[in-house]
């Protein structure tokens, strides 16, 4: 199961508040906004949608193609990603410039602000979708908006079957832009409010969008998922974790249950629920990339 991956890598700053983001924002002094949280826990971890993704399909037994741009910052993340066999010959280093940096605060309630310096990830454009490899499908993950058209171009080029997952990139693009985006993409991941926005964006109902692909797929967090296939909305409910440590990277891990289930040619409910399991364990952790198991222990779930 040969796969490209392309995304960001990205070092992740993950704070921890106490208390509730609510609590110190007024609705009415918004205009103003000057807030400070005291974050008493900080932990600094190996993420990036490209990262995260790869690292939950290498879980599974896949062999993910990481297409990204790091800074040259990269060599501890670099020895990680060696670690655990992950290939990182096709990540290229940009002089001058920092590998991604994320900070993301997460209060009591598991509500998450984040800000986010691309760095080198601006660059992807750089790094083109390598010939000669034999990829049974991508995922096109937020990155740099010229990185992110034209990988989505030399993907439909190669005739390589894509996800286009926009995530936190969809204010980069215009109407246009994302209609082009969408046409070239076989299947579509977002979160609910993602897919609001792309919704808006285009001036599209999600179901009109939906017509357009294999699949979209909108995760609700706590509220499972829901799959549009053929019109017909398949609803994939939500498995309860252990303990709630760290919602940072369920979508990830859900996104390569998905490229899994692609590839092995699950059904859409299977493969709802695998990514389900794969949130579920990885919520019970901390960080993106700390949590493990085995293909064989989630089947047996299924």
């Amino acid at each position: 199961m040969s796969v490209v991956i392309c995304g960001s890598v990205a070092y992740d700053n993950i704070m921890e508040f106490d208390g509730r983001f609510g609590d110190l924002i007024l609705p009415d002094q918004i205009h103003i906004l000057s807030v400070a949280f005291e974050v008493p826990k900080l932990r600094k971890e190996f993420g990036g949608c490209a990262g995260n993704i790869a690292y939950n399909l290498k879980l599974l037994g896949g062999d993910p193609h990481i297409i990204a741009t790091a800074g040259e910052d990269f060599g501890l993340y670099e020895a990680w990603l060696n670690k655990h066999q992950i290939s990182t010959k096709f990540i290229k280093k940009i002089a001058n410039k920092f590998t991604a940096q994320c900070f993301i605060t997460t209060d009591s309630d598991n509500n998450q602000l984040t800000s986010f310096h691309p760095g080198a990830m601006d660059e992807g454009h750089l790094n083109p979708i390598p010939d000669g490899t034999d990829l049974q499908m991508g995922i096109l993950a937020p990155d740099g908006k010229l990185g992110t058209q034209k990988h989505a171009e030399q993907l439909a080029s190669k005739s390589v079957p894509f996800i286009f997952d926009p995530g936190q990139g969809i204010p980069l693009f215009n109407k246009k832009e994302l209609n082009h985006l969408i046409e070239l993409a076989n299947w579509i991941v977002v979160n609910e409010y993602e897919a609001n926005l792309l919704s808006e964006t285009t001036e599209s109902s999600i179901g009109e969008i939906a017509k357009r692909v294999q699949a979209m797929v909108i995760t609700k967090g706590a509220s499972g998922s829901e799959i549009i296939v053929n019109a017909e909305m398949i609803p994939i409910d939500p498995v309860k974790a252990e303990t709630e440590a760290d919602p940072t990277g369920c979508g990830d891990a859900f996104r390569a249950a998905l490229i899994y289930g692609i590839c092995n040619e699950m059904s859409w409910e299977e493969m709802g629920r695998l990514g389900s399991l794969m949130g579920s364990i990885k919520v019970a952790k901390h960080g993106t990339q700390n949590h493990s198991f085995t293909l064989e222990e989630l089947l047996h779930q299924l």
